[in-house]
């Protein structure tokens, strides 16, 4: 009882209070500055160099009024008093990376942002927005829906940090209209460099917009001359995101690290918008992968490699049914893939059954409903997100030829995402069950329900806040010995890194409180967060209830640029008062992330439901 106790304590601490009152809140100039910003402001003011000074290092980045009324304006869809006009002129209007906004285009950054932005930048080529970037074209007839899908997968594309479209009606010819599209692209150099010594050390960089094209080239080499396994690695992946008016992206990898070889070719396709019609996949690849496994939580940690040759196409069609909502689609698709170990532990027919030698043929059906609604200060720090709302329910069957004969599958999904009634929040959750079937016998079944949920932005101080709540179960259904759950780092207690927290049933439930100062250094802004996480996870042997409450808490901060394509940088310190095979309390951290995007209800490939 002591543990559900402290869950309890801690749902019930974190607030979900009232909303603020912003009107009160953007009319009240203190409410903005802090005395101690205010203060420094009014000294570096005195003097030309020092305003350059401060407006190049300090900027008031949150809760602007244009930011919130601009966005709340844009959610009416403010292309909808256009529909069916004849789309005249398109003008491309790129902005500064630095200085100015989509918001406030008339900005003017000081000589060092102008400096930056004119010498160590290259904008993406307006042909290349013209081409492969725009969902509609000179004199198509004008769709509301599509112009604000245009804007959302714009916002999405990792080279672009924001974007505005704007409707003209021409004067002397009303069913024209004129579009302009304002965009301001991120900072497309990113280096990944770390070292402890001249033994150990990584050099990284990635150019996102290689050229101006949109292409993104990553080379990175790391060297560990006393590693066991390889003393040097090193990858290249080149990527074009979209392929002329075709939307396809294609990649190439090659990849030979000390856990990772990969070479391989992908093209791929999804249902970027509802009124997309066909979505698809071809991938060939080698891969060779040095796996770490546990038989038991007392057994010694098995260090082994599985290397195969891998191949994927995948096709699906989304039709529009009568009667049916705009944003509603049937989606039917068929998927091949191929596994063909060269490199594996031993397998019978009763065992390791995840390195077989296999072939699968799945179908699916399903049906999806797709909104998006624009807020801020969720994962980004500051610029405009789009929160996918609606739900998909999928059917997947299918068979798969293996080496000790075959068996055919069968799995189910259910999602749901919505705005909560009265502001009150976001939440998501999704439910799935899948399993094979040999002989009316279950095999590496799965049922699964995550969900996740996060409070309205709320004032506290000179801040804004949100909180936000992850609840997860897994419970794997004749899974074998090496195929298992862990509840370490993203899967359940963040910091943790523990091979022993291991088993084929998990629940999971975590915190976190994340408070967004208002203030930019550098352009770089900051994120304060306290966490707690709470895992329970047992073997087959053990009912899950009857296991140890794995548990961590603590705070940190986290910085990023928008307008850079660096990952958020992360500080961390966690205190961990039972975790098995460890000395220590207390753990610090500093690594970097990649920002979290919500899942959307787009369905695409059939897939087998994995254990994660």
């Amino acid at each position: 009882m002591i543990k559900w106790s402290i869950i309890f304590l801690l749902l019930t601490h974190f607030s979900f209070g009232q909303n603020p009152d912003y009107e009160k809140f953007d009319i009240d100039k203190s409410a903005k500055d802090s005395i101690m910003y205010t203060k420094l402001k009014a000294k570096m003011g005195k003097t030309k160099i020092g305003r350059q000074i401060y407006g190049f290092l300090f900027r008031d980045v949150y809760n602007s009024n244009v930011l919130k009324n601009e966005i709340s304006k844009l959610e009416a869809n403010p292309f909808a008093q256009y529909e069916g006009k004849t789309i005249g002129k398109i003008i491309i209007r790129q902005l500064d990376i630095f200085g100015p906004s989509v918001n406030d285009t008339t900005r003017r950054g000081n000589r060092f942002e102008r400096f930056a932005s004119k010498n160590f930048h290259t904008n993406t080529r307006e042909k290349v927005i013209r081409k492969s970037f725009l969902l509609f074209k000179e004199w198509d007839k004008l769709s509301s829906q599509t112009l604000k899908d245009t804007e959302r997968l714009l916002r999405a594309n990792p080279i672009i940090h924001d974007v505005r479209i704007l409707v003209n009606e021409r004067k002397e010819s009303p069913w024209i209209v004129d579009i302009t599209v304002i965009i301001q692209d991120v900072w497309s150099i990113n280096f990944d460099v770390g070292a402890s010594s001249l033994k150990d050390f990584k050099i990284g960089i990635e150019d996102r917009n290689f050229q101006g094209n949109g292409h993104s080239f990553l080379n990175k080499v790391t060297w560990r001359k006393d590693d066991p396994y390889q003393d040097f690695g090193a990858r290249s992946i080149y990527t074009i995101p979209y392929i002329g008016k075709t939307f396809i992206t294609g990649q190439i990898s090659a990849i030979h690290e000390r856990d990772l070889t990969q070479f391989s070719v992908r093209a791929f396709r999804p249902f970027l918008t509802v009124d997309t019609k066909d979505a698809g996949a071809v991938e060939l690849g080698y891969y060779k992968i040095r796996e770490y496994k546990r038989l038991d939580l007392l057994g010694k940690e098995l260090v082994y490699q599985t290397g195969y040759y891998y191949s994927d196409i995948w096709y699906g069609h989304a039709f529009k049914l009568k009667g049916a909502r705009a944003s509603q689609r049937l989606v039917v698709a068929g998927r091949r893939t191929s596994y063909e170990y060269g490199t594996r532990p031993e397998v019978r027919p009763d065992t390791n059954k995840i390195y077989w030698n296999r072939t699968t043929i799945l179908g699916s059906v399903g049906y999806s409903t797709r909104y998006y609604k624009r807020d801020i200060l969720i994962y980004g720090f500051g610029r405009t997100e789009d929160v996918p709302t609606g739900s998909l329910i999928s059917f997947t069957f299918g068979r798969e030829q293996t080496e000790f004969g075959a068996r055919n599958y069968a799995g189910l999904q259910y999602a749901n995402g919505t705005y909560l009634n009265n502001d009150k929040g976001y939440l998501y959750y999704l439910a799935s069950a899948g399993t094979y079937l040999k002989k009316k016998e279950a095999q590496q079944g799965i049922l699964s329900l995550q969900s996740f949920y996060f409070s309205p932005l709320m004032k506290l101080g000179n801040a804004q806040t949100r909180n936000f709540i992850n609840l997860g179960f897994t419970y794997g259904i004749n899974r074998d010995p090496v195929d298992y759950l862990n509840i370490s780092g993203s899967d359940g207690i963040v910091g943790v890194n523990n091979s022993s927290l291991i088993g084929d049933k998990r629940l999971t439930l975590g915190f976190e409180s994340v408070l967004f100062s208002k203030k930019s250094l550098v352009g770089f802004r900051i994120a304060y967060f306290t966490f707690a996480n709470f895992g329970l996870v047992s073997l087959r042997s053990v009912p899950l209830f009857n296991s140890t409450l794995y548990q961590g808490y603590g705070i940190g901060l986290r910085i990023r640029n928008e307008n850079l394509t660096f990952k958020t940088f992360q500080i961390r310190i966690g205190y961990y008062p039972n975790l098995p095979n460890t000395n220590s309390l207390f753990r610090f951290g500093f690594d970097s992330i990649q920002p979290l995007r919500l899942r959307d209800f787009d369905i695409s490939a059939p897939t087998i439901i994995p254990l994660r």
